[in-house]
Order: C-alpha cells, then sequence, then structure tokens
C-alpha cells in the first residue's frame, strides 16, 4: 500500500453498516442511522410538518420518534430550510421534500449534513445517512455494526430517560 494511501485510510472515520448518531441541534441525543450509499441525501423520520417564518427565513417545525419501533416517544425539532427537492424514494416513489442542515455527530466528530424530511414509520430505520453527508470523511465496513458508538438498552433509556422501551 502507497505512503499516499494509507495516510488518506488512516484520516477517515471507520464506520459499520449501522451506527448510533447525534443530532445536537435538533436535539436528539441518540439516533440509530442506516448507512445507505444508495442515497444521495440523508432522511429523517418526520412528522407533522410545517414551514413557518422567522427573521423573515423559513424554518421546518416537526415531530419525529427517534426510536425504532417506539411511537411514544417523541421530539419536536426545528430547524432552517435551505432547500426544497425532489426525492426518489427506494420504492421508486418521487416526492418534493424539505430539506435541512443540522450537524451530525458520529464518533468524536461533528459536522454539518444535509437531510430531508420524511414520514419513515413504515420503514426500519427512523434515520438514513446517505453518501452526500459521508463523503470524504469515512470508510464504510458493511460486515460490521456501531464501530463508534454502541448504545444497550439501559444506556437508550437512561439518555431518553424512559421507563421501559419496546424491543429495538
Amino acid at each position: 500500500m502507497s505512503v499516499k494511501l494509507r495516510k488518506i485510510i488512516e484520516n477517515k472515520l471507520l464506520i459499520g453498516k449501522d451506527e448510533w448518531c447525534e443530532l445536537p441541534e435538533l436535539k436528539i441525543p441518540l439516533i440509530k442511522a442506516k448507512v445507505d450509499t444508495g442515497a444521495k441525501t440523508s432522511a429523517i423520520h418526520a412528522f407533522n410538518i410545517k414551514k413557518i417564518i422567522r427573521r423573515q427565513k423559513y424554518f421546518a417545525t416537526f415531530d419525529m420518534h427517534p426510536l425504532q419501533a417506539n411511537t411514544t416517544l417523541t421530539i419536536h425539532c426545528c430547524a432552517l430550510i435551505i432547500d426544497e427537492r425532489d426525492i426518489m424514494s427506494s420504492n421508486g416513489h418521487k416526492e418534493k421534500r424539505l430539506i435541512i442542515q443540522t450537524d451530525l455527530t458520529l464518533g468524536k466528530q461533528t459536522w454539518p449534513i444535509e437531510i430531508s424530511l420524511s414520514n419513515r414509520d413504515p420503514l426500519k430505520y427512523r434515520f438514513l445517512l446517505g453518501r452526500e453527508a459521508l463523503k470524504s470523511r469515512v470508510l464504510i465496513d458493511p460486515d460490521h455494526t456501531h464501530y463508534q458508538k454502541k448504545a444497550t438498552k439501559r444506556k437508550i433509556m437512561e439518555i431518553y430517560q424512559i421507563d421501559k422501551m419496546t424491543d429495538n
């Protein structure tokens, strides 16, 4: 392996096919993400989506369930809208979605990413990390999960201050 290639690899964050992340600006302390290089834009589960104007800028307010298989825990979020795009879903359906920008924390690194808002209730993962969010920053090992952070049910319950939890 060349020195140049070794240096490139050493500067990348190693992640698996699933990772626990944080979206601090949205006040989401823990959410499991599916790493999906087939998707250009990241997507987050959102419902009750509303467009509002604050300080002459458009913001999206929305609710979301951050934990898989749990519709009890709801977080209310607000973020600046940076775009509105037609997004092709995995089943081939085109949908106009609001796009927000927010910080992603993965491991010990934090950087801004773009996320589309979509009701992902019927899907297993509440958060999908697309290739634009990961570009130039990570190496993906599709055989493993949770290289950066592991979250036990006890830890999740503690973080979200919940008494009992359904299976994830």
